[in-house]
């Protein structure tokens, strides 16, 4: 594809990996608001750790007129870029009602640098319509110009999985689409040429905006159903994973596990398909209840740890527990949407006392976004109770009994992955 020069607004655990690929084909600017984080990555470091250092440099390194990535603040250094790609976050509020001031803001930023033929690609979650409905407007009010006639849209939803060393970007089908079917082409044909899985044509923008929501919903039901089965089971005292394990020998059966479900889509993801509905005049009950019953996991597991440790015979409110791992999933430094906080949290209102350690998180992260101060060691005493809130591989195969007190120490296994004989409870 000639005279292609790409801009990626948004350079997080998205859009990074985005720009890295297409600046080995393009020449491809990555433009954020966060000038330490273009800093960093202007020197070959990525802090997500979703793209190599050595591979970060090499792209660098070998930049030329033809093809090649940079890094910028600045809106000016995207002016001669034809296709804008936007990568940024799609949260929700406290309420849980979608927060679309990123979209926005990114969708203002590139209406002042539009010029005729240009064509906008939204990779961000959304809703069905929103689009066309919400950012589409905001590119023609500030640009001057007009939809489908001076420039064109897309939409190809991210399927980044933080963490995932094997289902990288390239490995993974990209779903595409376009405003018209000639833009639609040149969309699915931008995408070809570095996903090495292939592409998917939807028929439309909305299609496409509404198969990567109810990718994440679909998951996040599914997680629900199976933790509504480990409170059953709680109270029925069988050992979920055993059934699970059990059940798992059919060959339909859907391998999914109980746990916490936090992070940037599978814990928000829903939220913004539900809005749509209900704007729409549809209650989804389903999805709205898969939503209540794994927001409400982080509570109910404490509330477990809490009755072992009164089993044990000890005084909660003088207790000390330690948590390992505060990230939203293993081996992977995201802290978005976390929902082992809610564990920390809930625990220490019980009156314990929670020491937290991650060796994946960052600690002055962490300390911002939820006022949390991580530990530098889990070594230097022994706890009432040891709670693994995540699975990081540092813990898999940690001495778990030299941190106990005692007998009477409680060990709760959130993710499952400790031996069944070592630990008091788990999901």
């Amino acid at each position: 594809m000639q005279n292609t020069k790409i801009a990626i607004i948004g350079l997080g655990y998205v859009g990074l990996p985005l720009a890295v690929e297409f600046g080995k084909l393009y020449p491809t600017v990555g433009f954020d608001i966060d000038q330490e984080r273009v800093d960093e990555l202007s020197k070959g470091h990525d802090r997500t750790l979703e793209v190599t250092d050595d591979y970060l440099q090499e792209v660098i390194k070998s930049s030329t007129k033809q093809a090649g990535i940079s890094f910028s603040t600045q809106a000016a250094a995207m002016a001669d870029c034809n296709y804008f790609i936007v990568t940024v976050p799609t949260p929700t509020d406290k309420n849980n009602h979608p927060v679309l001031t990123p979209l926005i803001k990114a969708s203002e930023t590139i209406g002042k640098l539009l010029k005729k033929g240009d064509i906008v690609i939204y990779e961000s979650t959304v809703y069905p319509g929103l689009t066309e409905e919400e950012c589409v407007p905001v590119l023609e009010q500030v640009s001057g110009l007009k939809y489908n006639s001076d420039f064109f849209v897309g939409y190809s939803p991210e399927r980044i999985n933080p963490g995932d060393k094997e289902h990288t970007l390239t490995k993974i089908l990209k779903v595409t689409s376009g405003s018209t079917p000639e833009v639609a082409d040149k969309v699915d044909q931008l995408y070809q040429s570095v996903i090495v899985a292939g592409t998917h044509k939807a028929p439309s923008i909305k299609v496409a905006e509404a198969a990567k929501v109810i990718e994440n919903s679909q998951r996040d039901i599914n997680i629900a159903f199976v933790n509504e089965l480990a409170k059953i089971f709680e109270h029925l005292d069988i050992d979920t994973q055993a059934v699970l394990e059990a059940a798992g020998t059919k060959w339909n059966f859907l391998p999914f596990k109980p746990g916490l479900v936090g992070g940037h889509c599978i814990g928000v993801d829903p939220y913004y398909l539900a809005q749509k509905a209900q704007e729409a005049g549809y209650n989804p009950e389903i999805i709205l209840a898969g939503r209540r019953m794994n927001d409400g996991m982080g509570a109910w597991v404490a509330s477990q740890i809490v009755k072992l440790m009164i089993k044990k015979g000890q005084t909660v409110s003088q207790s000390s527990i330690l948590c390992l791992g505060v990230t939203f999933k293993e081996n992977c430094p995201d802290i978005r949407n976390t929902k082992a906080i809610d564990v920390i949290n809930e625990l220490a209102d019980y009156g314990c006392t929670v020491d937290v350690y991650d060796p994946w998180a960052d600690k002055a992260e962490v300390k911002h976004e939820y006022g949390l101060e991580l530990i530098n060691s889990y070594s230097i005493q022994a706890y009432d109770a040891i709670v693994l809130n995540v699975a990081h591989n540092e813990f898999k195969t940690l001495d778990v009994a030299s941190l106990k007190k005692g007998d009477n120490t409680v060990v709760y296994d959130i993710k499952a992955v400790w031996d069944e004989d070592l630990v008091d409870g788990r999901l």
